[in-house]
C-alpha cells in the first residue's frame, strides 16, 4: 500500500507547536514495541515473529540513560492493563532488563516478574528468553537473583491455583517446572506449596508414601485431593469415570490423555465448563465430528451459553472476536479444507446474538472519531488468515465505534467525493454491510476524510480509513491533510490506515507519532488503535 502521490520530508511533519508533540520518541518506540513487538509504525494483523534484539533499540537506549525503572514500569503496565496485543515483547523485555548491567534495573525486572508473567507458560518463555540472551555469554542466567525471583513466585501462588496450573501446562519452551524448582533451588515456604513441589519433583508415588501418614491442614488435604483426581483421570480407562470425574472437578482437557479425548461423551462434559473463547475455537470441530448434533442437549446448552450476558461478560469477548469465529464457523471447514462440517442453524442464531450482546464488553475511549471507508474498490476481498469479507469487516468496524464511542462519524467515500453514511448503533450488521456497499465505486484518494473533516469544520481526534486498494492515490498528501486539520481545529488528531487485504505496507516512511498503518485486520488491530487514540503508543 505504497502511496503514489507526493509525499512530505519526515521533518516537516511533526507539527503543531514546533514539532515536539509528534516526535516519535524512544518511549513511544518502546512502547510500540510492548504492544505489537515493533517499534515501527506498522502493525500486521496475525504476526507473530519471535522477537529479538533487532527490535529493541530504543528500549536499549532507555537504559543506558539509566530510564530502566521506568522501562520495568511500562512492561508491567502493558502486561497488566492488557494493553499488549502479543504478549511475547514483555517477556523478552523484562528478561533484557533483568540482566542489565545496572542493580537498580535488575532488582526492578525481577520484581515485577510475578505481575507479568501470571501463568506458567509466561514464566516458561522468560526463562527462556534469559537463556537465549545470555548465549554465547561465559555466565550463566542462574544467579541468586533470579534463583529467588522463580521460588518467590511458586511460593508466593494460591496453592489450589498452583496445582492446577501445574498440572495444565507442565512445559513449554524446552523447560518444565521440574527443570525450574531444581535449579532455582526453591525452598517450599508452606506446606502445601512443599506438597505441589514433591509432585512435581518425585512423583505421584512418593507423594502418597510421605503423606499417607501425616496429619495434614485442611489445605494440605485439599491439594492431595485435587492431585488425586488429577492422577486418576490419568490412569482410568472408564469412560463412566473420566466423565464423572470432569463434571465433579472442573477438569479441562489439558489434564487428560490422548485417548480420553477420542471420546464424544468426554468432549460433552469438557464443554459444560470450557472457558468460552475455547468453545468458540472448536465449534466445527465439535460439529464435524458428530459432538454438536442438531438439538440436542448439548448443542442447546452450548448455545445458551455463548448468548448468555452473564457468560459473555465474565469471558470478556469483544464482538469481533465472536464475529471472526462467526463467520469462520459458517465457512464449514478449516483453513486447510479439513475438517468439514455442516453449520447448525442454531449456533449461528446464539453467535449472532452473542455478537451484539458483546457490545456491552467494549470500553469506550472517549474520543471523537471518524471512521472512513474506501469504496472505491469492490469490498468482496476475504481479510488475509479469516473467513471475514472485508465489507463485513468494515461494517463490523464502523459498528463497533458507532455503538460505543459517543461522537463518531461514518463515512463511505469514492470518485473525489465522501458519503456521510446511516449506520447507527440500532442498525444490524446486515444492514450496515448493505449501506457500506451501495456507494458506486471510483478512484482512492485516502486524504478525503480529513479534508471533509477539516471544510465542516469538525474536530477531530481519530481518523480510522479502511480500504483494500492496493494503491492508493491522494490529491494531498494524508500527512500534510492531518497537519493542517491540527493547525485548523486545534485537536491533536492522529491517523490510522487499515489495508484490510495488505500483507505489510505502510502509508509512508515518517516520524510522525500520530501516524499508523494496519495491514490486514484482527482483534489486536483494534487494540492498537485503541492505544494510539489514548496516547499509549
Amino acid at each position: 500500500m505504497e502511496p503514489s502521490g507526493s509525499t512530505t520530508s519526515n521533518h516537516t511533519l511533526n507539527s503543531t507547536g514546533g514539532g515536539c508533540p509528534w516526535e516519535v520518541s524512544d518511549k513511544a518506540r518502546l512502547c510500540r514495541f510492548l504492544c505489537y513487538g515493533s517499534e515501527g509504525d506498522v502493525y500486521t494483523a496475525r504476526e507473530e515473529g519471535r522477537v529479538s534484539m533487532e527490535n529493541v533499540g530504543a528500549l536499549l537506549s532507555m537504559l543506558q540513560e539509566g530510564r530502566g525503572a521506568e522501562v520495568v514500569e511500562d512492561i508491567r503496565r502493558f502486561s497488566q492493563d492488557g494493553r499488549a496485543v502479543r504478549p511475547g515483547p514483555c517477556f523478552f523485555a523484562l528478561a533484557l532488563c533483568s540482566q542489565h548491567s545496572e542493580l537498580k534495573t535488575r532488582q526492578a525486572a525481577l520484581k515485577a516478574l510475578k505481575e507479568v508473567c501470571r501463568d506458567p507458560t509466561h514464566l516458561f518463555s522468560f526463562i527462556q528468553y534469559k537463556k537465549e540472551l545470555k548465549d554465547g555469554m561465559k555466565c550463566g542466567i542462574w544467579g541468586r537473583a533470579l534463583r529467588k525471583a522463580v521460588s518467590d513466585w511458586y511460593n508466593e501462588q494460591d496453592a489450589m491455583s498452583l496445582a492446577a496450573a501445574v498440572t495444565k501446562c507442565k512445559q513449554r519452551e524446552g523447560w518444565s517446572h521440574q527443570d525450574l524448582l531444581r535449579l532455582s533451588h526453591t525452598k517450599p515456604a508452606k506446606d502445601a506449596i512443599a506438597l505441589i513441589s514433591k509432585y512435581i519433583t518425585k512423583g505421584w508415588k512418593e507423594v502418597q508414601v510421605a503423606y499417607a501418614d501425616k496429619e495434614n491442614s485442611d489445605e494440605v488435604v485439599k491439594v492431595l485431593s485435587y492431585l488425586e483426581v488429577v492422577e486418576k483421570v490419568k490412569h482410568s480407562c472408564d469412560e463412566t469415570e473420566v466423565i464423572s470425574l470432569i463434571e465433579e472437578h472442573k477438569l479441562e482437557r489439558e489434564q487428560l490423555l490422548t485417548d480420553h479425548l477420542k471420546s464424544k461423551q468426554v468432549w460433552r462434559a469438557l464443554l459444560k465448563e470450557m472457558p468460552l473463547h475455547s468453545v468458540l475455537k472448536i465449534l466445527g470441530k465439535m460439529t464435524s465430528n458428530k459432538v454438536l448434533e442438531p438439538g440436542s442437549s448439548e448443542t442447546q446448552l452450548v448455545c445458551e451459553r455463548i448468548q448468555s450476558e452473564t457468560v459473555l461478560k465474565k469471558a470478556k469477548l469483544h464482538p469481533f472476536s465472536i464475529l471472526l469465529a462467526s463467520e469462520h464457523y459458517k465457512r464449514g471447514q478449516g483453513y486447510q479444507g479439513k475438517p468439514k462440517w455442516e453449520p447448525d442453524g442454531s449456533i449461528l442464531k446464539a453467535m449472532d446474538s452473542a455478537f451484539y450482546k458483546s457490545f456491552m464488553n467494549v470500553e469506550p475511549v472517549g474520543k471523537r472519531f471518524v471512521v472512513a471507508v474506501d469504496v472505491s474498490t469492490s469490498l468482496s476481498s476475504v481479510v488475509p488468515g479469516t473467513s471475514i469479507s472485508t465489507a463485513v469487516a468494515a461494517a463490523a468496524i464502523t459498528m463497533i465505534f458507532a455503538r460505543t464511542e459517543a461522537d463518531t462519524h461514518v463515512l463511505a467515500y469514492s470518485e473525489g467525493a465522501v458519503v456521510p453514511c446511516s449506520v447507527s448503533a440500532d442498525m444490524t450488521l446486515a444492514e450496515a454491510t448493505v449501506e457500506l456497499v451501495k456507494i458506486p465505486s471510483g478512484s482512492t484518494d485516502c486524504s478525503l476524510p480529513i479534508t471533509w473533516a477539516t471544510e465542516s469544520g469538525k474536530s477531530v481526534d481519530v481518523f480510522i480509513v479502511l480500504t483494500n486498494n492496493p494503491l492508493w492515490t491522494f490529491t494531498a498528501s494524508p500527512l500534510e491533510s492531518l497537519k493542517k486539520h491540527r493547525q485548523a481545529s486545534g485537536a491533536n488528531s492522529k491517523l490510522v490506515m487499515c489495508g484490510l487485504t495488505s500483507i505489510g505496507h505502510a502509508i509512508a516512511d515518517t516520524e510522525d507519532r500520530g501516524l499508523l498503518s494496519v495491514c490486514g485486520f484482527d482483534l489486536g488491530a483494534l487494540s492498537v488503535i485503541r492505544n494510539l487514540a489514548q496516547d499509549l503508543i
